[in-house]
């Protein structure tokens, strides 16, 4: 095993990371904030990556593109919502639900083909895995993504802040209480699983251009992977992460650490057919640490348990 293989890897392994750091915030916003189990980010991490691709390819801009491949992905959330709310399906089955039909409309987007590439040189892509060394710093990959990071949890810790963004946060942590406040908790979930899906298709939208090509199948799993950053997050930096915006940056910074794990794991020689069973050994271990802490080293506190 050559160890410069393993570093020449590192600067890409972070960029993918933090390209799905975008996603795995997502993620949060209904995992932590909405208590919801939404599996269409499967569907979303493709429909934003085609949307993107197919409109660069039609001539669009890559601006224009980034926002039509957001409001696709917001659009698929108000699916999953309506579905919920309005017609009474639990949330993960509403979430399968899109996630399938998603699986047909993007092979429409692609035109019927299973993947479409897109060269960075001939289209002005913000990110390129072409882009990580050699490179001035604001074409930098790890730089651009890392921009897009800051600015997305900058307005996500305003709009969590204000009154629709606190609505939201308290319809995820009491819904019962938040009906007897006058709160519309449909709505509210709504809007939640439209922003997070918004965001996944984001983050699907750099994805394809990072790598070169949208294929219909590249979100299969990509729940997985959401959760296991914000497991990693909250389990690694949860001490740490008490303002909400650290608590953002945490899932981040857990979605890198699960990419540079995956690639140490790689250079150690683990066969790539095996990395969704590691992916998903790694998010039991993270889920079930804080329960094994809780249970067997947590010290039992002296002088029983008198009533107050």
């Amino acid at each position: 095993m050559n160890i410069g293989s393993l570093i020449n890897a590192l600067p890409g392994a972070c960029a993918q990371g933090l390209i799905w750091g975008i996603m795995a915030i997502g993620v949060y916003i209904t995992y932590k904030i909405l208590d919801l189990a939404d599996l269409t980010v499967d569907g979303t991490m493709c429909t934003g990556g085609a949307v993107c691709v197919m409109m660069m390819l039609s001539g669009h801009s890559l601006p224009v593109s980034l926002i039509c491949a957001f409001l696709v992905g917001m659009l698929a959330g108000l699916v999953t919502g309506v579905l919920h709310t309005a017609m009474g399906i639990p949330a993960i089955l509403a979430g399968i639900l899109t996630q399938l039909g998603l699986y047909s409309i993007n092979l429409r987007i692609m035109l019927g083909k299973a993947n479409q590439a897109i060269n960075v040189n001939n289209y002005p892509l913000i990110v390129s895995l072409r882009n990580i060394r050699g490179v001035p710093i604001y074409k930098n990959a790890i730089f651009v993504v890392l921009i897009f990071v800051v600015v997305i949890i900058a307005i996500l810790y305003w709009f969590f802040g204000t009154e629709l963004g606190c609505a939201i946060r308290a319809t995820g942590s009491n819904p019962n209480m938040s009906r007897a406040q006058g709160i519309n908790t449909d709505l509210n979930k709504i809007l939640g699983l439209m922003l997070s899906n918004g965001l996944v298709a984001l983050a699907s939208a750099l994805l394809a251009q990072y790598q070169g090509f949208v294929d219909v199948n590249m979100g299969r799993g990509a729940i997985v992977i959401g959760l296991a950053a914000v497991i990693i997050g909250q389990v690694l930096f949860g001490k740490f992460a008490r303002n909400f915006a650290f608590k953002l940056a945490a899932v981040a910074l857990g979605a890198i650490i699960y990419y540079l794990v995956l690639q140490f794991v790689l250079w150690l020689g683990l066969n790539a057919n095996d990395l969704k069973l590691l992916s998903a050994t790694v998010v039991a271990i993270f889920l079930a640490i804080p329960y094994l802490k809780k249970k067997y080293f947590t010290k039992v506190k002296k002088g029983g348990s008198g009533n107050a």
